[in-house]
């Protein structure tokens, strides 16, 4: 398909690499390429936010899909006057609301990573991250008792993780929730955008004037301010730098698919 001329158009959802390979290829006959791609979201909770709405919000934004999406929050930053309240009340959450085991039993709602790959990777992940001083508040290793065979992980809850693991830098793609501190706006976002990829990012403020300047400062395709969920078949999906090109959905998407022609007439 990539190298086909007839072919004009080529549209992918996947990883980076394989991204960065397919548009590699379509470039030999010049074709249209979209590509979402990877992400690395950060969270971000600053000292004038509501704990208890962040708290509720990041649940679903960390943890859908057992953190397996490319939107999933990867990376939280907590205001260091906030950040034991916060991790208390999201914890709690968390322990009250997440029941990991067979999908089809009843008041399970949290179910297993996808791959063994994925699965591995999480845990080497979550291992560096302990070495370097990170501790684990919630989870942090495979349940048992469950009935099934599967690449179970526990929801887990890690705190004074710092930026020199990989967990800072790579996308998880599985149920790890580490939590940064961080001091100043200016800090955090600076933190936030030194990654290579940008699909999509969130914070939590009641600061009318930060509300803007963070939001047209995070280097992402996707903001989502006060509330964790950020996609609808309305709005345009797809992120900057290397979480991919174009967009999916609302009228851009469709203009994906379109060439603009000029048609100059004299009569």
């Amino acid at each position: 398909l990539t190298t086909n001329e007839t072919i004009r158009k080529v549209s992918f959802t996947g990883s980076t690499a394989v991204g960065k390979l397919l548009s590699g290829q379509a470039a030999g006959t010049i074709k249209k390429v979209s590509m979402e791609l990877g992400g690395n979201a950060p969270f971000i909770v600053f000292e004038d936010a509501d704990i208890k709405a962040a708290a509720e919000q990041l649940i679903g934004c960390k943890f859908r899909n057992s953190g397996q999406t490319c939107v999933c929050a990867n990376r939280i930053y907590v205001h260091e006057s906030v950040y034991d309240e916060f991790v208390a009340k999201f914890t709690d959450l968390v322990k009250q609301r997440l029941h990991i085991g067979h999908g089809l039993s009843e008041g399970v709602n949290f179910g297993p990573m996808i791959t063994e790959r994925g699965l591995h990777k999480i845990e080497d992940q979550l291992k560096r991250a302990v070495n370097a001083g990170a501790r684990v508040v919630l989870g942090g290793k495979r349940p048992e008792g469950i009935s099934v065979k599967g690449y179970f992980f526990e929801p887990t809850v890690l705190v004074d993780v710092t930026d020199d693991v990989p967990m800072s830098c790579e996308e998880s793609f599985g149920p790890l929730c580490p939590i940064f501190r961080f001091s100043s706006e200016e800090e955090v976002v600076a933190r936030a955008n030194s990654v290579p990829v940008g699909l999509a990012g969130y914070f939590f403020s009641r600061d009318i004037g930060r509300v803007f300047r963070v939001a047209e400062a995070l280097e992402v395709g996707m903001v989502g301010v006060n509330t964790g969920t950020i996609s609808s078949e309305v709005s345009p999906f797809g992120g900057v730098k290397e979480s991919g090109i174009g967009r999916e959905g609302s009228r851009y998407g469709i203009d994906e698919y379109l060439n603009i022609k000029l048609m100059n007439i004299c009569l």
